[in-house]
């Protein structure tokens, strides 16, 4: 059996709701973790992602460039992309647009209702054609601990690839879930979504780590500049610049 592979596909950094650099998030993962592919997706920018990928080789770390795409419905998770993903538009509409670079788009969080997710009101539209369902999300809350069960039984009814993510605010949390595959570059992760043939593991988030997430923020961005990026991250906002 061929050795398998871990990356982390959902990591955000200071170009949206992250607490760390592009840079912080590569020192990080080269120093404090045994991973050695990523993506940064961060909400509705690839800034931070296309920053990460021209450095990421000083680091030994292959960066793939992604985004967390704030549709009308909800999240949406492109990975393997190379221009920014139109924000705000119908998820069938930007699940097309990230398909048309030869992307692929992604559930995140699917059935978590506390924060914007494409079926926090229900099921996930069948039209939808998803690539992979984030079927471990590490920062979901215990009282939503169901959401990731539900977006495993969704991804095994549709026969959908499942993948994991730690959806990272704070260095720390990076790598606490994880999609695993056999082979080790960003291309045959690419080709073993595209075939099913992922795996995903990890562990939740503690208490103490989602009490370290608004502390950082408030730190760096004070209570209003929180509650903007909530805004940001819960859809109800256009993130600028």
């Amino acid at each position: 059996m061929a050795n398998l592979s871990k990356a982390d596909l959902h990591i955000h950094t200071l170009a949206s709701d992250g607490t760390a650099s592009a840079a912080e998030v590569l020192d990080f993962v080269a120093n404090h973790t045994d991973l050695r592919l990523i993506a940064i997706t961060d909400h509705d920018t690839i800034a931070g992602a296309v920053q990460a990928s021209k450095f990421a080789d000083y680091y030994g770390i292959e960066v793939i460039v992604g985004e967390e795409v704030s549709t009308q419905e909800g999240h949406l998770l492109a990975l393997f992309i190379e221009q920014p993903v139109p924000s705000h538009r119908p998820a069938l509409e930007t699940i097309e647009a990230i398909h048309a670079q030869g992307g692929l788009a992604i559930a995140p969080h699917p059935f978590d209702r506390y924060v914007d997710s494409l079926g926090k009101h229900g099921d996930l539209h069948p039209e939808w054609r998803f690539d992979a369902i984030e079927a471990f999300n590490a920062s979901v809350m215990w009282p939503q601990s169901n959401a990731n069960r539900k977006a495993k039984q969704f991804a095994l009814q549709r026969q959908t690839a499942m993948v994991g993510g730690s959806d990272a605010h704070t260095l720390k949390t990076i790598g606490q879930a994880y999609t695993t595959f056999a082979g080790r570059s960003a291309n045959d992760l690419y080709r073993a979504i595209r075939s099913g043939q992922v795996g995903f593991a990890g562990r939740y988030w503690s208490l103490g780590q989602h009490i370290e997430v608004v502390s950082q923020m408030v730190s760096q961005h004070g209570w209003r500049g929180l509650f903007e990026h909530a805004l940001v991250g819960s859809g109800l906002t256009v993130r600028r610049g």
